[in-house]
């Protein structure tokens, strides 16, 4: 059995979450375009918004996914694939939605962070249940 054949669901959400940050990749060119900032941030708010949208994605969703995809292979149900997939999604949905009208505390940016938080802990815990187990 080829690795390939064996995440069926993983790569969806990897798909989905690699259009989400092509989308805040744009962002950032667009703004500095129109502020005149050649690198950084230029101490322009929105910029530095953005710019801290696009690196928190950068940050955790590459991990997540790679954790994600052990869960898969750990031989967990599809169900609970697709369960982490979508909380994770709907998490660096609103955690984008909620920092880009705010700097500060905002329920979308709370309500992300917890749920990405949430993915991050529940993969880390499956994997280490199941290490636990086969033992």
């Amino acid at each position: 059995m080829t690795l390939a054949a064996t995440l069926a669901i993983t790569p969806l959400y990897a798909g989905l979450l690699g259009l989400i940050f092509f989308g805040l990749s744009l962002r950032i060119p667009r703004l500095r375009m129109r502020y005149r900032v050649g690198l950084g941030d230029g101490d322009v708010p929105v910029l530095r918004q953005a710019v801290r949208v696009h690196a928190n994605f950068a940050e955790f969703v590459p991990f997540i996914l790679v954790l994600m995809a052990f869960v898969e292979l750990a031989g967990y149900s599809a169900w609970f694939i697709h369960f982490l997939g979508i909380v994770l999604v709907m998490a660096r949905v609103l955690h984008a939605y909620g920092l880009s009208q705010s700097p500060n505390h905002s329920p979308g940016r709370f309500i992300g962070t917890v749920l990405t938080l949430f993915t991050l802990m529940g993969c880390s815990l499956l994997l280490l249940l199941k290490f636990a187990l086969s033992w």
